[in-house]
């Protein structure tokens, strides 16, 4: 078996299973447990880096001001995207969450269109019509926009579309991200601990055990992408993706018990009706065209 598959799908699962790792954290407000996350794993890639001895690409990127600029606006969005995850696993809302990443390859197509010029082929066009009828559905049918979902793939795309223009590896983004978050993140702990507050003051060993990890589980599957992403087609990348949100979506029904009546999964079978639009006419078109060129890595 291609090593690949085997990488990129245990990349996918791990993101599929954060529903169950933040459940753990549901006593620490979901602001807070993203600061943790951001400071954790910076300590975690700044580790990887001295075993790695990777250090070059930071004096370079020092003396570039407009790629910092791009990076501190993908580490803003990024912030944004851990935040609204966490909190909607926090309130029962998994499956709103695992919706976002369902349609998010629908919304790539979209935000690619827009601005990147790029030009949706006729049935990636008709995936986006039928992905965007579900949206409606859901939205009639709880009268309200499914907002958790929307704001997690427009977070994700926009943050993906920058890191698209600023390319860094995997490894580097990321860690450049969380440089330029840390500031913030330690900060807010640090303003939360003096004033007697916050899991550093009040939280258990079981607690910190649980945000301490948050460092190694937000830089291993995102390693673990790029290493599959470098030995496999994107066409295969592009269906493995939907391991993520299916997990997410499962546990969300079966372990959390939440929600999923007929009505509603009406607007789901729309989105899934699209995702296999999507994935099956691009899997024909790598046929046609044979090898291409690697995917852009995931930070989730």
């Amino acid at each position: 078996m291609n090593p690949g598959l085997l990488y990129a799908a245990l990349a996918y699962m791990a993101w599929g299973l954060f529903p169950i790792y933040f459940k753990q954290l549901v006593q620490v407000n979901a602001v807070e447990v993203v600061m943790h996350r951001m400071v954790w794993a910076f300590v975690f890639l700044m580790g990887v880096l001295l075993v790695l001895r990777r250090w070059a690409w930071l004096r370079d990127v020092a003396r570039q001001p407009r790629v910092l600029l791009a990076f501190g606006l993908s580490a803003l969005l990024l912030s944004a995207n851990w935040s609204v995850y966490v909190w909607a696993v926090q309130n029962a809302q998994v499956v709103d969450a695992s919706l976002g990443y369902f349609i998010l390859p629908l919304v790539n197509v979209a935000m690619g269109f827009v601005f990147l010029h790029e030009r949706p082929r006729p049935a990636q066009w008709l995936a986006v019509a039928v992905a965007a009828s579900g949206v409606l559905w859901l939205t009639l049918q709880a009268g309200r926009l499914p907002w958790v979902a929307l704001v997690l793939a427009f977070t994700f795309g926009t943050y993906g579309l920058l890191r698209k223009v600023a390319r860094l590896g995997a490894l580097e983004g990321l860690t450049l991200e969380t440089v330029l978050l840390l500031p913030m993140a330690a900060g807010l702990l640090a303003w939360w601990a003096w004033h007697g507050q916050g899991a550093l003051v009040q939280g258990d060993p079981a607690t910190l055990g649980w945000l301490m990890l948050g460092g190694p589980l937000t830089a291993i599957p995102l390693l673990l992408f790029a290493a599959g992403a470098r030995r496999i087609p994107l066409a295969t990348m592009g269906i493995l993706q939907y391991i993520s949100p299916s997990l997410q979506m499962l546990a969300g029904v079966w372990l959390y018990g939440e929600p999923f009546e007929p009505t509603r999964a009406i607007g789901f079978y729309l989105i899934w009706a699209a995702l296999v639009v999507y994935s099956a006419e691009s899997v024909w078109l790598m046929r046609r065209r044979g090898p291409v060129a690697k995917s852009q890595p995931d930070s989730r």
